[in-house]
């Protein structure tokens, strides 16, 4: 097969893992963001708010395994280097998602149910943290120093917040009464946290991102990420909106809705490199049979995945009421 053939397939690769980490982050994004609010509520609620997640949390969960797959098998040196250079964050965030699974699975004994909910919530913000450290690292293309550092530090604040918007968001979708009332104001303070750290790490990728501001001095890439930036503006507005007028729904379709198109942003402000200033896409990708291979196999696995997740969001639709109070 020709270089275009390989080229071709790398880039659908890049694309298909950039969609599989959309699918992670917007699923298990929410869910983490309730356990993190889990820390913020009195214990009486911890049960609603859990069983808000209880039947799609290790579901969603199975995407970052995918994830870890595709990027080992379609593109190694890149996988070689991250986990060599991201060893730390990623093995805090696996610690924090086992709390997460050991706490679900412990919270109801009687002697140590509060113990198990704060193992529950802390486990979700380390989880949260883990992840914005690896999103900082990379974007900064693991160049050390103190600009580097602080970068990293704003990036993981954003991704936290980010979290607790979709989680906020979440339970004004599915649950009543004071809950939902005080979800529906926290989530006006998340989406103003997230927003605040999302221009600030723009002004900092600014100013002192060498590469990623010589992409976006590129031509035909400004124009594109004004639209996104536009659109991310009206999402916000949407979101406020319907936080407003005391929707449901939409409010989380909003918050969901910025994450995609802040990724989107990302993710055109990354390419071709899939470490900004030392491995591109082409540099990583494997060899043509390889991924050629591998597309067959996702091309698969990928709809089964998606439809299980979305007969299980719609068997479980509806409000999650607390019988113990009604």
């Amino acid at each position: 097969m020709d270089s275009t053939t390989h080229s071709l397939l790398a880039v659908t690769w890049f694309g298909l893992i950039g969609l599989m980490l959309v699918f992670y982050v917007v699923t298990d994004g929410f869910d983490l963001g309730v356990g993190i609010l889990t820390l913020l509520r009195k214990r009486e609620d911890h049960d609603v708010m859990i069983e808000t997640i209880g039947h799609v949390w290790d579901a969603n969960e199975t995407w970052l395994v995918v994830v870890g797959g595709g990027l080992f098998g379609a593109f190694p040196e890149a996988y070689a280097i991250l986990m060599q250079d991201l060893y730390l964050p990623v093995m805090a965030m696996i610690a924090g998602l086992i709390m997460r699974g050991a706490a679900i699975e412990f919270r109801h004994g009687i002697q140590h149910g509060r113990l198990w909910d704060t193992v529950f919530g802390v486990g979700s913000l380390i989880a949260a943290l883990a992840q914005g450290v690896v999103l900082g690292k990379v974007i900064t293309g693991f160049v050390p120093g103190g600009s580097s550092t602080a970068f990293i530090t704003v990036t993981a604040v954003g991704v936290v917040t980010g979290y607790t918007l979709l989680g906020t968001t979440w339970l004004v979708r599915k649950t009543v009464g004071a809950l939902e009332h005080w979800a529906r104001q926290f989530a006006l303070l998340s989406a103003n946290l997230s927003v605040a750290a999302a221009v600030v790490l723009t002004a900092a990728t600014w100013m002192d991102g060498v590469v990623v501001r010589a992409r976006w001095s590129q031509p035909g890439v400004l124009a594109p990420l004004a639209i996104l930036g536009l659109l991310a503006v009206l999402s916000y507005v949407w979101l406020v909106t319907s936080l407003y007028r005391r929707s449901d729904r939409a409010p989380f379709g909003a918050a969901v809705t910025l994450f995609i198109v802040s990724f989107a942003g990302l993710v055109i402000s990354l390419y071709p490199d899939f470490i900004p200033g030392r491995l591109t896409v082409l540099q990583a990708a494997s060899d043509t049979l390889t991924l050629a291979f591998m597309l067959i196999g996702i091309g698969l696995v990928f709809p089964v995945m998606i439809g299980y997740n979305l007969y299980q969001y719609s068997i479980f639709r509806g409000k999650v009421i607390d019988k113990t109070r009604a």
